[in-house]
């Protein structure tokens, strides 16, 4: 069933502990950066399984929606709200058990449910995956007008959300810039 004699086995286990240990640690950690940069780990440990099945397009996009924007903008929300980066024990929650079972229980069930449905059937005939110029092509070929209008409005909540959360003291209100 798993073949360790075949490189691409052992490359595979790689990813998929660094995965579990990043995800591990995003469900443990009582300290938000340490989670956010575990959920780094989690999200580019995907990102290489999935071109390790062919699927460049949606390992690039893991890599350029989840780890190059989500995770920035919340690393960006810790740090133009101020909040405490390093442990706080009010916010501590003690149940971190329940969600480190939770995610245990859930991890188990998938890979029972994968297990039972393909056991160790090989799967061939799939052919060649799809090449990234082509899913490009048709994603932007037609779309790409509301594409850059999204991304345009995205980019003014952004710039919004900067200057709100930013408004420091005016001189005259007795607190020096």
């Amino acid at each position: 069933m798993f073949d360790l004699s075949l490189a691409a086995n052992w490359v595979f286990l790689l990813f998929a502990v660094v995965a579990l240990l990043g995800g591990g640690t995003v469900v443990l950690s009582r300290n938000l950066i340490h989670a956010a940069l575990g959920l780094v780990a989690t999200l580019s440990s995907s990102a290489a399984l999935f071109l390790i099945l062919g699927a460049e397009f949606v390992a690039w996009v893991i890599i350029m929606v989840y780890v190059g924007a989500v995770i920035v903008l919340f690393l960006f929300g810790i740090m133009i709200t101020r909040a405490p980066i390093g442990r706080e024990v009010s916010l501590d929650n003690e149940r971190r058990g329940m969600a480190a079972g939770t995610a245990l229980v859930l991890f188990a069930t998938l890979a029972w449910a994968s297990v039972s449905a393909f056991g160790d059937v090989e799967l061939t005939g799939i052919g060649e995956p799809t090449s990234t110029d082509t899913i490009a092509e048709a994603l932007f070929g037609r779309f790409v007008l509301p594409f850059e209008i999204v991304s345009f409005v995205l980019l003014a909540a952004l710039i919004g959300g900067i200057v709100l959360a930013r408004r420091d003291a005016t001189p005259d209100e007795g607190n020096p810039v």
